[in-house]
This record gives C-alpha cells, structure tokens and sequence, in this order.
C-alpha cells in the first residue's frame, strides 16, 4: 500500500495532466484570435509541465 503522501502526489500529476491537454487540445484554439488570451494559455502550459515534471521527480524518488 502506497503512502498516503505519495497517492496524493500521484493524484495532482493526473489533475495536472488533465488540465495541460485541456490546455493543449481545447483552451488554446478557442482562444485563437485573442492575443492576450493565447498568452495566458500559453504561460499556463508552460506552467503545468513544469508542475508535472517536479511531481514526476518526487514520485520517483519515493518510488525508490
């Protein structure tokens, strides 16, 4: 059994995956035409893999 710790770690790297292709697949081209929009949705992506890739890095080294 995992360490309750590290399901929730788990869990927010799926909610984070499944806001950044949201973010990918859907906000961004809504927002086609609104520069300020698009930039917003932008900087969230950037955002979100950052997010995605410390969480990556603290299960894997609870994961041994």
């Amino acid at each position: 059994m995992l360490e309750n710790h590290l399901y929730n770690l788990m869990e927010q790297m799926v909610e984070e995956s499944k806001s950044l292709w949201r973010i990918k697949n859907t906000y961004k081209k809504d927002a086609a035409g609104c520069t300020n929009c698009t930039s917003f949705w932008d900087r969230l992506e950037k955002d979100k893999e950052a997010h995605i890739k410390e969480i990556q890095e603290l299960v894997k080294a609870h994961l041994g």
